[in-house]
């Protein structure tokens, strides 16, 4: 299935030749020193907005896929990528996740639960959440962790202004809060600093399936969604925001796949 669904990416999804020029700019950019790359350049990252539900596995799976070849010394010059995309119904629990915080019986949970390789606890996705998965290489960025941390949180917090909804961090944890509640989770792993997983946004979703869980091993604060405070919210144009607003904040140039 992850064969299949690789190939059918590879085969049916081109950049431009616009967007082309820019990749073939980054082996170019590559070979020059730092004393005469132009100031003006912009790291390429490609850009894959998918339509439909995904199953989690799946997904993980290219993550670790295209994370292994930037991790490699022949991939080190490949662009960054960006993913985004909606999930098939999923519990998934961090590398330490303690499973006092499921109400469930792990035996016999209600969707697919996962045990997976990023920090942080128990959350859910699905459908009417939006997810993005920021395949970074941060010694083309910074190599701090919690510095990224913080950055994909202003994403958020950036996009969510262009409502007129002022969201924020709470001290002490990872996420974006609104109005008491915490509307996106933020969970990483990093590997010689290359990134993988990343942000999940509360759209529409229905929140009941959170009621199974403690969100994120918080017992006091509840999970939010955008649509109780922005009714018509449009996903596509949500996607369109935060795609500029990550790579306003990352200083890249998104090269769009598109079916």
């Amino acid at each position: 299935m992850y064969i299949n669904f690789i190939s059918r990416l590879r085969s049916n999804w081109r950049p431009s030749k616009s967007h082309l020029s820019r990749v073939d700019f980054l082996h170019f950019y590559s070979t020059m020193s730092s004393e005469t790359k132009p100031t003006f350049y912009k790291r390429p990252c490609w850009f894959y907005n998918l339509s439909g539900y995904y199953s989690y596995q799946t997904i993980r799976n290219w993550q670790l896929q295209l994370r292994q070849e930037r991790m490699e010394p022949s991939g080190e010059n490949l662009p960054d990528v960006l993913l985004m995309l909606e999930h098939q119904p999923v519990y998934t629990l961090g590398t330490a996740a303690n499973e006092e915080f499921i109400k469930f019986d792990v035996k016999h949970p209600p969707c697919e639960l996962y045990r997976i390789e990023r920090g942080g606890e128990i959350t859910f996705h699905g459908p009417g959440q939006l997810i993005f998965y920021p395949i970074l290489n941060l010694r083309f960025h910074k190599k701090d962790l919690r510095w990224y941390l913080r950055r994909l949180e202003q994403v958020v917090i950036e996009t969510l202004k262009t409502y007129g909804l002022e969201a924020y961090r709470v001290e002490g944890l990872t996420g974006v809060w609104l109005d008491e509640k915490k509307i996106a989770a933020i969970g990483i792993a990093a590997s010689k600093w290359v990134t993988m997983h990343g942000v999940a946004l509360n759209v529409t979703n229905d929140l009941e399936p959170f009621r199974k869980i403690v969100p994120c091993g918080i017992h006091d604060r509840e999970v939010g969604r955008l649509v109780d405070y922005v009714p018509n919210i449009d996903m596509q144009h949500l996607r369109t925001l935060l795609a500029e607003c990550f790579a306003d904040m990352f200083q890249l140039s998104l090269v769009p796949y598109e079916e």
